[in-house]
């Protein structure tokens, strides 16, 4: 964000999500009915199988445009390889896995793009389609408004433990079933009106992706730590043996720049600022819609569904913790 910061600021009537509002995707208004919505995502491997990692990375691309309540239209594949390491086989396995990911989420894989590279990185430039007056942005956040939370935390620290061989197969199998799922409820939420303010939670932790919210709405919010859930009780162990990703660490320092903590445990602390791979949705919800938005979520049969705090208004985007422990 530092370096987009320091470029011009495009002004066009029609770009009705640029950059400033550190969204999951541009939105792009084509008349007043449709608008594409654009992103690109792209990681090195995560985890040991190939087909796999193509499609933890193909989800993780894919869920920007579910993040902005869009369904997503075609994708193309943006792939570096070191061709000299890593044979063709495993190339085809990547790219299979991503297809399979686009195929499920009813989009056009249209092509894609290779280049040689030091070490392997595979993702997807997606295009995706939503109603302008119904998307799903970082700015439409309100006091009073329920945070719901549709996958567990944890995935940062557990794939770091597999890259250490610290994970037992029973946790991995979680992780990868929760990074492999897609968020295609966003589009189904923002189609019915339900929800108008969200984000996914990825790279920059729990607390990240809702530092940005608060800041581009112009509010702030409370977390009750006990009540975010966690994949496996593994994630803990792990901390307590230091496996914490780098990134977990930078989004941790980041975070105690605008967020106030009040009893609550260091573990919990890292869990909130785990760097997330093809996380959940966070979503902004009104009090009155809160059953329908719930039951909506039941149907989907979302990893879960768990309220763990609320937007509050604040002089300043700030971010309070507490541990409400039963």
């Amino acid at each position: 964000m530092q370096v987009l910061r320091q470029l011009p600021m495009v002004r066009d009537s029609n770009l009705l999500v640029g950059a400033a509002t550190a969204d999951d995707a541009g939105v792009y208004r084509i008349d007043p009915d449709r608008a594409l919505v654009q992103t690109v995502d792209f990681f090195t491997p995560i985890v040991d199988d190939p087909f796999v990692y193509g499609q933890i990375a193909a989800a993780n691309a894919l869920s920007d445009v579910y993040a902005m309540g869009g369904r997503p239209l075609t994708a193309m594949n943006l792939m570096g390889v070191p061709t000299d390491v890593v044979p063709p086989k495993v190339i085809n396995a990547i790219l299979r896995g991503g297809a399979a990911k686009v195929k499920e989420a009813k989009c056009a894989l249209v092509g894609g793009h290779t280049i040689r590279n030091p070490e392997p990185v595979y993702g997807l430039a997606v295009t995706g389609l939503v109603n302008p007056r119904r998307m799903i942005t970082n700015a439409l956040a309100r006091p009073g408004d329920w945070l719901i939370l549709t996958k567990p935390l944890g995935t940062g620290i557990i794939t770091t433990g597999i890259k250490r061989a610290l994970v037992r197969p029973g946790t991995v199998q979680k992780a990868v079933a929760s990074m492999c799922t897609l968020n295609v409820v966003g589009a189904e939420l923002a189609e019915r009106g339900l929800v108008r303010a969200g984000t996914d939670v990825t790279g920059y932790g729990l607390l990240g992706h809702l530092g940005s919210m608060c800041r581009a709405s112009g509010v702030g919010a409370e977390i009750d730590a006990a009540r975010v859930p966690v994949l496996s009780n593994a994630v803990f162990e792990l901390i307590e043996k230091d496996c914490i990703p780098g990134g977990s660490r930078e989004n941790l320092k980041t975070a105690n720049e605008l967020t106030e903590w009040h009893g609550v445990p260091e573990a919990h602390k890292i869990l909130l600022t785990d760097a997330q791979t093809s996380g959940g949705l966070l979503l902004c919800v009104r009090p009155r819609l809160l059953n329908d938005v719930l039951k909506v979520l039941k149907k989907n049969r979302t990893l879960c569904a768990k309220v763990i705090g609320r937007i509050v208004n604040t002089t300043k985007p700030n971010i309070f913790v507490v541990s409400n422990r039963q």
